[in-house]
């Protein structure tokens, strides 16, 4: 079975811990980042199977990293995550490529669907299969 680490990088220690306690009960390891330079030197992108992203990070965006992933060719399905979801940052976020766009707070439901988009994006990962 391939691993079930699921990257959370959110600068909001409170929906940082949220989510790990929900992936957790999920059955996921969730594995938590304050900043996407954190994500980013911990390399764990080669073995999660996707990555919550806050779009508005200090520092390097959500935004810049999605692109940074990109450039270095990882299959990294995205899931960005924002407070602020307007059209500008809905198309920057849309045009620098996700599997889904979750506006906080979102219900739970939201973001299994999301997990689920992210899963069939990446057929050699069945851990959410619906069969």
């Amino acid at each position: 079975m391939s691993s079930q680490i699921v990257a959370v990088v959110d600068d909001d220690p409170g929906m940082l811990d949220s989510l790990v306690r929900l992936l957790g009960a999920w059955g996921f390891e969730p594995a938590a980042y304050g900043s996407a330079e954190a994500f980013w030197e911990d390399h764990v992108f080669s073995k999660a199977i996707c990555v919550l992203l806050d779009v508005n990070l200090p520092g390097m965006s959500g935004i810049e990293l999605r692109r940074r992933l990109r450039d270095a060719k990882s299959p990294l399905p995205v899931i960005f995550m924002t407070a602020e979801s307007n059209e500008p940052t809905r198309n920057a976020a849309t045009a620098a490529g996700c599997v889904a766009y979750l506006h906080k707070p979102f219900a739970a439901e939201a973001l299994f669907e999301a997990l689920k988009k992210a899963a069939a994006s990446r057929p050699a990962d069945r851990w959410l299969s619906t069969a």
